[in-house]
């Protein structure tokens, strides 16, 4: 059986609709950048595609109401470390009509799209779930390797803006504010190598 790490990012002006600009992603598409930047550090490795990931964008930069687009490790095809072809898989699915709320649509192997916010994401995953923030007690401890395990666990963090959400227990990665993709690979060395998680 394979326990599932589970992230999501908040994408507080990324568009959840219409033709994404794929030359302006930082700019024009609500900083999708920040976004796929942390999706790849989630699900590849330096040769491949990690297998136990389930990564959450949450898309409010409208129009509209807030999107979900959910990828699934295991299932994806074709997934490469290129940001403007991660895009461009997403820029596929935001031109389709949003699905209701709670619903998923499997747009291509792996990728689904589906209506709905944070809030609803964390209901569905029923697993532990960190909050990360800069200001709050550290997420680790104890020394490597480590023998620490966990079945399926879920992290939750913003973009470039302040992630406005009580949910989930507040851990920090250190007293530095950091970039998302940055954390998620910190998370992944942490859980790799068995470090003991407070939460």
């Amino acid at each position: 059986m394979i326990f599932l790490r589970r992230f999501a990012i908040v994408g507080t002006r990324a568009m959840a609709k219409g033709k994404l600009p794929l030359n302006d992603l930082a700019g024009g598409a609500g900083r999708m950048d920040v976004l796929i930047r942390a999706l790849m550090s989630s699900i590849l490795t330096s040769h491949g595609m990690r297998k136990d990931v389930e990564f959450t964008m949450i898309l409010l930069g409208g129009p509209g109401p807030a999107r979900r687009i959910k990828f699934v490790s295991n299932e994806l095809k074709g997934i490469h470390a290129e940001e403007r072809a991660v895009a461009g898989k997403i820029a596929t699915v935001i031109k389709e009509p949003m699905p209701p709320r709670g619903h998923w649509i499997e747009r291509s192997p792996g990728i689904y799209d589906g209506g709905g916010d944070l809030d609803m994401t964390l209901d569905e995953w029923g697993c532990p779930i960190i909050r990360l923030e800069a200001d709050s007690p550290i997420l680790y401890s104890g020394q490597l390797p480590a023998n620490f395990e966990i079945d399926d666990i879920g992290f939750i963090l913003g973009d470039d803006t302040t992630l406005e959400s009580e949910r989930g227990i507040p851990r920090s990665l250190g007293k530095n504010w950091l970039q998302g993709h940055t954390c998620i690979s910190i998370i992944h060395f942490l859980l790799d190598e068995g470090v003991n998680l407070e939460f």
